[in-house]
């Protein structure tokens, strides 16, 4: 026994833990294998989504850094759900839950062993904040690595294609736009390989928000998934964390609140998903960090949005790989005062020590990151809304819009299909505002998110001549004039469910505003009208997420 394998050792040491040993030795232990730390190696492999099919190769370089580095890898799974194919239907129920059943399925295994330390590999989007707050639980020295993302397809025109085009092809189908034979041909183009969706949706903002946090490699979140620069790094990664057992670094030294302050000013920079605001609220609360939706509005009033990518913008991960990636915008950040450079990151050195050499992504010509002096947009694309809808707040997306504000007629959904139908039927009319209800973390259950829906609609060319409000939330490809989280949810007694077809609604991402037009005296009336469903789900994994579930407002952990 010795002070780098010393959890281990309440497994395997004495001569009380010979029946132990003897499993091990089963596996492939040999004797001196005892004496070295015993590394849980959580791959998400799964052959169901493209985010995911090729982590058992990463996990397998990762295994031979913890050996090179004189740990002991063990391989274990932990389940994935795919945001993609479950969208549009009741399997997205299944999402957000998934990222508690990953945490909660890696702290059993890890938690369980008494590893010394936990690599982890995911891809698919609630595979980040999932580890993460696993790592955060433990709190064993602990790497992660994302699967990387996937490359741009080729459209019909020779244009760039990814998931997001096709969601929005079905809009422009439905609206007459383009035949079924194009509609055909960007389905067949869109996904072309291994790698998490390219543009800035939820994998690659969180996995961006991970590296700035420091709780994985420099570079980590703009590596293609089909690169060799990619495997590389999976073996650096398990040598990495052999270092940090050594010096035994734990993610809450990492974890803390200017670290979480580094990953949602990355976000904000490139325009990220809004499920960065639920997923890093999740780990600040498995690392004890205090950390408020306030948080998020203080950060995003002086932090621009620089980046010009999907799916407020042209590009897509793969070109921020190819003038510099992640920490070459890290280093702009960093040189503009913007970033804590002093806080500790699983290399073992601090963010402005890993980033000493790396160029800045200003130092050459780009068109992706725009300059501090003439933005996309002067302030955070992500904005937390208040007002008598949304009395514990709400969240919205305005990257690229040039309509940031809209008062309209209410026309109301019980449900994400209802709404679809109508879109599909053309009764969404320019100047409405949609209010879907139902799909918050309790009523849904699982919170799921509304692509199918923003898709058609922007497919449908509605995209900014339309509000959507919703307790439910939006995936990371989502664009328009869109909010989500709405809090508290309508199936909890929230405003949101009280509203009828015909209200005035007030969308002002400006002056942070989600408003309905109503006295006081009528709001009385229809609460006192309100009674409590019977939840949609009485048995299952379902049921016990809906009994267990906090609100949109403090990151929907359960507890």
């Amino acid at each position: 026994m010795n002070e780098f394998n010393s959890l281990s050792q309440i497994t395997t040491g004495g001569d009380r833990r010979a029946p132990n040993r003897a499993m091990l030795r089963a596996v492939g232990f040999l004797d001196e294998d005892f004496s070295r730390p015993m590394i849980g190696v959580a791959s998400l492999f799964s052959e169901i989504t493209p985010c995911n099919s090729h982590l058992d190769r990463l996990a397998r370089k990762g295994c031979e850094g913890i050996r090179s580095g004189g740990g002991v890898p063990q391989i274990f799974g932990a389940p994935t759900a795919s945001d993609g194919i479950m969208m549009g239907h009741g399997g997205m129920r299944y999402s957000l839950v998934s990222r508690e059943v990953i945490a909660d399925s890696i702290e059993v295994v890890a938690g369980g062993m008494h590893h010394d330390g936990l690599l982890a590999f995911g891809g698919c989007d609630k595979n980040m904040p999932g580890c993460l707050m696993a790592m955060a639980r433990l709190n064993i020295p602990s790497v992660f690595v994302y699967g990387g993302s996937i490359l741009p397809g080729v459209g019909p025109e020779g244009n760039d294609i990814d998931i997001v085009s096709i969601f929005e092809a079905v809009g422009s189908y439905q609206a007459g736009k383009i035949d079924q034979n194009k509609l055909h041909r960007i389905e067949c183009e869109s996904c072309p390989g291994a790698g998490s969706c390219g543009g800035m949706y939820t994998a690659n903002t969180m996995s961006s928000a991970i590296e700035a946090m420091g709780m994985s490699l420099p570079g980590d979140a703009s590596y293609p998934a089909v690169s060799s620069a990619k495997e590389r790094q999976a073996f650096q990664a398990g040598v990495a964390l052999t270092h940090l057992i050594k010096q035994q670094i734990r993610p809450r030294d990492i974890i803390t609140r200017k670290s979480l302050e580094n990953a949602y000013t990355l976000v904000l920079a490139l325009g990220g998903s809004t499920n960065a605001v639920l997923h890093l609220m999740a780990i600040a609360h498995e690392a004890e960090v205090p950390w408020t939706l306030a948080d998020f509005n203080r950060l995003g009033d002086r932090v621009p949005h620089l980046a010009d990518l999907k799916p407020g913008g042209k590009y897509v991960m793969f070109d921020l790989y190819r003038v510099g990636g992640t920490p070459a915008v890290l280093k702009a950040l960093l040189q503009e005062g913007m970033l804590h450079g002093d806080c500790l990151t699983c290399t073992g050195k601090t963010l402005a020590e890993n980033l000493q050499t790396v160029p800045s992504v200003y130092d050459q010509s780009q068109n992706i990151v725009k300059p501090l002096k003439d933005p996309m947009f002067p302030s955070g694309h992500i904005v937390i809304l208040h007002g008598n809808l949304a009395p514990e707040g709400a969240v919205a997306k305005v990257a690229g819009l040039k309509q940031r504000t809209i008062t309209g007629p209410a026309k109301v959904f019980d449900g994400e299909e209802p709404c679809f139908q109508a879109i599909q039927a053309r009764k969404i009319q320019a100047g409405d505002v949609v209010v879907i209800r139902g799909e918050g973390p309790v009523g849904a259950p699982g919170m799921p998110e509304m692509l199918a829906v923003t898709g058609a609609l922007v497919g449908q060319g509605l995209g900014e001549k339309v509000g959507l409000i919703t307790d439910g939330r939006f995936s990371g490809g989502t664009h328009g004039l869109v909010v989500g989280h709405v809090a508290p949810e309508s199936w909890t007694g929230g405003p949101i469910g009280l509203i009828k077809n015909g209200d005035l609604i007030t969308i002002d991402a400006d002056k942070k505003l989600l408003h309905c037009e109503l006295n006081e005296s009528e709001w009385q009336a229809r609460r006192a009208l309100w009674q409590p469903q019977q939840a949609k789900v009485q048995r299952g994994v379902l049921a016990k997420y809906a009994r267990t579930v906090q609100s949109a407002s403090k990151g929907a952990v359960t507890s």
